[in-house]
């Protein structure tokens, strides 16, 4: 026994103008969609991160082993609209004098939230930034200080702020 499906005679008929609209309108809403997503990718991404990558790999090894040299431990804490850090010794455990100590803070994504940091010391060894109400998250702190002896100290420490 076969079973048989009539569908309902509407009186429109699919013409090969019909299929022909559907396939190229289905690729236009493709090719849409991908110009769409490639215009936002280039216009939130910072762009380029150094002028000569050669260059700036002959310097790598030696910038990277006078770092740890320095032997500093950096541990953030968010505390209201205030970022601290606590940059330490690893070898003594007490704070370290920075020269100078600054930053950019953004999300990894895009470069709209991005502020620029100063840290300033406190009388206990904390170095205090203001970075006004940040959204929950992930957040990247990329931290350049100078050491006294004019050493450079690079670290991306990363924040997250949860959810209220």
């Amino acid at each position: 026994m076969s079973m048989t499906y009539d569908a309902p005679d509407t009186g429109k008929k699919l013409t090969g103008w019909h299929v022909l609209a559907i396939f190229v309108g289905a690729f236009a809403i493709i090719i849409g969609v991908n110009v769409f997503m490639a215009v936002k990718a280039v216009g939130t991404f910072p762009g380029l991160e150094t002028r000569n990558s050669y260059v700036a790999s002959q310097k790598f090894d030696t910038d990277r082993a006078a770092q740890e040299a320095l032997g500093w431990d950096v541990a953030p804490t968010l505390s209201g609209e205030t970022l601290m850090l606590m940059i330490t010794d690893q070898a003594t455990g007490l704070p370290v004098m920075v020269r100078d100590a600054g930053g950019i803070l953004g999300r990894a994504t895009h470069v709209a939230d991005d502020q620029t940091l100063t840290f300033k010391r406190t009388m206990n060894g904390t170095y205090v930034a203001e970075v006004g109400a940040l959204d929950f998250g992930k957040w990247e702190l990329r931290l350049e200080a100078v050491a006294d002896d004019g050493t450079p100290f690079r670290q991306l420490i990363e924040l997250y702020i949860p959810k209220n």
